[in-house]
């Protein structure tokens, strides 16, 4: 690789965490360690506050300029603490760096379990290669145990998300709203009589009806209703 200039980029992914900093000062303290240990002139430092990594990288403000910072030949290496920062996938990680290494631009993972990587080396890319494969298993492994949770709690009337209209909260468990099943059951006979979900959302409107959240109905919210899982067994 020609050339020393280097990009650090930081990400945390909820709101939370970037008003209470959490991990963004460690995060950059490291990287600059390591610039500093491989003697990279480090060129700019972009923190990214509060963005989910399924966001693509071109699509967050921070990752936009990291991008425009590589395509425009400003660095030559691009530093991040780990592969989950920078992309949402394997395959989205292996297209970019694939980019990224013909251009001549080396992406340095300063923790990839408890080892850097620098894709400049042969040996670099195929350790790339292979981590993301295993984190992207390692994600599709979480997915499935998360859905198979909210299936479980779904069918057992367990709490798990937002509560849904027809139900009520207490404590862990749903329990029927009476009131809302009664609406749910006009909902359904006005649908099943032909009526569009807008339709449905404005006559619910004129009659005072309000939504979960005590606000108006729209066709989206009526359709989500009708929908739901827990509304469907109520049928």
């Amino acid at each position: 690789m020609n050339g020393k200039k280097a990009v650090i980029y930081c990400r945390v992914s909820t709101a939370g965490q970037a008003e209470q900093g959490v991990s963004l000062e460690a995060q950059e303290e490291r990287l600059r360690a390591y610039c500093q240990m491989q003697g990279l002139d480090i060129e700019a430092v972009l923190i990214e506050e509060g963005v989910s990594a399924t966001k693509p990288l071109h699509a967050r403000p921070m990752g936009s300029k990291l991008v425009a910072m590589v395509k425009n030949g400003t660095v030559q290496h691009v530093v991040a603490l780990k592969l989950d920062r920078l992309f949402r996938s394997s395959v989205d990680a292996l297209s970019v760096t694939n980019e990224w290494d013909k251009a001549g631009v080396a992406l340095h993972l300063v923790d990839m379990g408890g080892q850097s990587v620098n894709t400049s080396s042969a040996m670099g890319r195929m350790m790339l290669t292979m981590m993301a494969g295993f984190a992207q298993f390692e994600r599709d492994l979480i997915s499935e145990r998360t859905t198979a949770a909210l299936q479980h709690k779904k069918a057992h009337d367990k709490v798990y998300g937002p509560v849904p209209f027809g139900k009520d909260r207490n404590g862990d468990e749903l329990k029927a709203n009476e009131d809302e099943l009664s609406i749910l059951e006009k909902i359904r006979l006005w649908r099943k009589q032909g009526a569009s979900y807008w339709k449905i959302a404005n006559k619910l409107n004129a009659h005072g009806i309000k939504g979960k959240g005590g606000g108006k109905w729209y066709a989206a919210s009526v359709r989500y209703v009708l929908n739901n899982a827990l509304v469907k067994e109520a049928q």
